[in-house]
This record gives C-alpha cells, structure tokens and sequence, in this order.
C-alpha cells in the first residue's frame, strides 16, 4: 500500500465514502472510524484533519438541495487530496482507510421490512436493486448500482 498509486486509489475511495456517508444518519459512526484514522498522525494532526472533515461536512448539508450535487463532487476531490496526503505521511494507515471503504461498500445492501396497507388495483415495488417475485420482475435501470 506504500506506493504512490496505492494511496491514490485508496485516497479516493476513502473521499468517495465520505461524501456519501455525510448527509446520512450513519455520518457519527464514520467521523469516528476516522479520528480513529487520523490519530495514527497524532492527537494534533487528528484534530487538524477532523476539523477540515467537519468543515466539508457543514458545506454540504448546509448547502440548497440545487446546489448539492456540485458541493459533493468538490468535495470529493478536496477529501481525496486530504486523505493522499495523510496517507503519504502515514502509509501504515491506508490498510485501515481500504478497510472502512470495503465496510462501507459491504453494507449498502440493506435488508428490512416493509408494510403496505389500504394499496387496492395497483403494485407497490420497495427495492435497492433488481426485485422478483412469483412471474413478476422488476429489474433496475440500465446503468445503476
């Protein structure tokens, strides 16, 4: 994980979640999991780093929802460039970064349970991918994931 690429990748795959986990409910839970990260630099640096995570955090969910998409994307890349540099001054850390990105890709399926009530003459289709049951299916669209 040493090499320049290396942390890149992984750079951006930590920035990618990020983004992603912060307007969601989950979003303490991962700002733990990365001062956790971060205190591998040391208790200054972690508060450095948490300080700049809140801040992109704050822009976002403070942002229009017409304006959010853009922010996001910005971010990502600000969060990328943070997490590459942290990475750089501590390499030991990028298996740990890879591993909460793997966590975070592992647990976008959810499974739970749904209850409709009072739905006559029509169809109700609850689902994060493709739904079958019986002769009915329900695929998802082209080019989702």
């Amino acid at each position: 994980m040493g090499d320049a690429l290396n942390v890149m990748q992984v750079a951006t795959g930590g920035a990618a979640v990020l983004v992603a986990e912060m307007a969601k409910s989950s979003w303490e839970t991962v700002r733990a999991a990365m001062a956790r990260l971060f205190r591998r630099g040391g208790e200054e640096t972690a508060e450095q780093e948490l300080r700049l995570l809140d801040a992109a955090r704050n822009r976002l969910v403070g942002s229009p929802d017409g304006e959010r998409a853009g922010i996001a994307q910005t971010l990502e890349q600000e969060l990328m460039i943070q997490l590459a540099a942290f990475l750089q001054k501590n390499p030991d850390a990028a298996a740990e970064l890879k591993s909460l990105v793997d966590q975070s890709d592992e647990a976008e399926e959810v499974w739970g349970h749904v209850s409709v009530r009072g739905n006559t003459g029509s169809q109700v289709v609850i689902a994060g991918g493709s739904a079958t049951a019986g002769d009915f299916s329900y695929g998802m669209p082209e080019g989702k994931k």
